[in-house]
């Protein structure tokens, strides 16, 4: 009778009644941890479809750049629509320029800085946008599973309250709780390990997009002084 009903206990012994037979504490924890493995997922679907966006972006704008295309042309294409990532920060920097010389700008070390200072205000925003949410897969990766031990505990101790109020170390009786504690560590674990890993992948692939960002900034800041000098010297030694 008694390998009868370790038998029935055994077959009782799923995810779901697990689930249904945990404490308030622990069925929280485990909601709780549920929540936060689909935030998890749904973020890293995001962030692979818009990094492989963005880099798509990135070379098709450093072909049609680098085609020796004319800087205003490209300008008046590009800032008819809504732009990111290097197309941000060209279109940035040439607005910058023809306001500048629309209002005579003269001194060549002060546009210059205009000019570079625009590009730094929409790159730091471009990459503020690259790196949105990542902090919520830090938090879930490090956070995930401590939450799950504290339902783990506390589970634990509902099984010694089984165990006191039974007095009895059958396995049927401490088998149940000390199932619903290691399940919810499972799923801290579960919870925290893709996050671990999505947090590590796109925080390599955000800093990526940020140093070719960075890159072109310099090229194109380089490209801007060369014609600063040639405009603006002319007027300096007519004057």
């Amino acid at each position: 009778m008694e390998q009868v009903g370790l038998a029935a206990a055994a077959s009782e012994v799923s995810l779901w009644s697990l689930f249904m037979q945990a404490g308030l504490v622990v069925k929280l924890v485990m909601i709780g941890l549920i929540g936060a493995s689909v935030w998890t997922w749904a973020i890293v679907i995001d962030k692979y479809v818009s990094f492989n966006k963005a880099k798509r972006q990135f070379d098709q704008f450093e072909q049609v750049f680098w085609s020796g295309q004319s800087l205003e042309e490209l300008y008046r294409t590009l800032s008819e629509r809504q732009n990111n990532g290097l197309s941000a920060i060209f279109v940035a920097a040439m607005r910058e320029w023809k306001k500048s010389f629309e209002r005579g700008a003269r001194a060549p070390i002060g546009l210059q800085m205009r000019i570079d200072r625009a590009m730094d205000v929409t790159m730091a925003r471009e990459s503020e946008a690259y790196e949105a949410r990542l902090g919520s897969l830090a938090t879930i990766g490090s956070a995930g599973p401590f939450i799950g031990l504290f339902g783990t505990v506390v589970g634990i101790m509902t099984s010694f309250q089984a165990i006191a109020g039974s007095k009895s170390t059958n396995l049927a009786v401490v088998a149940p709780g000390i199932a619903e504690a290691l399940l919810a560590t499972a799923i801290g674990l579960v919870a925290a390990i893709p996050a671990v890993i999505a947090y590590n992948k796109f925080t390599a692939d955000a800093g990526k997009l940020s140093g070719r960002m960075e890159g072109f900034a310099d090229e194109f800041s380089a490209i801007l002084s060369r014609q600063i000098d040639e405009k603006l010297q002319p007027r300096q030694a007519a004057q």
